[in-house]
């Protein structure tokens, strides 16, 4: 394989990534906006699914050299962060 296409697949990769963490983020804001109870067992299950899911695709991207481990432990690492701002805004309310 080419550096080109290696290259176009990289992006791609990182891309899918971060539409996907994108759409985990838009549910963790819709609880804010919302300030229902973080602790509702089905938006846990469904954001830990969710989580769980994209640690899984980035662990995959990594195995594959598509994007460096560092990239993908930042992606999460952001999710963790505004998931942090949903419990201290409810804990707040």
């Amino acid at each position: 394989m080419d550096t080109k296409s290696q290259t176009s697949f990289q992006e791609k990769a990182l891309e899918l990534l971060i539409v996907d963490a994108d759409k985990i983020a838009r549910l963790i804001r819709v609880q804010m906006d919302n300030l229902t109870m973080p602790q509702c067992p089905l938006y846990e299950e469904v954001l830990d699914t969710q989580m769980f899911g994209l640690s899984r695709e980035i662990d995959f991207a990594v195995k594959l050299g598509l994007i460096e481990r560092e990239k993908g432990k930042a992606i999460l690492d952001s999710l963790e962060k505004e998931l942090s701002l949903l419990h201290d805004a409810y804990t707040e309310k």
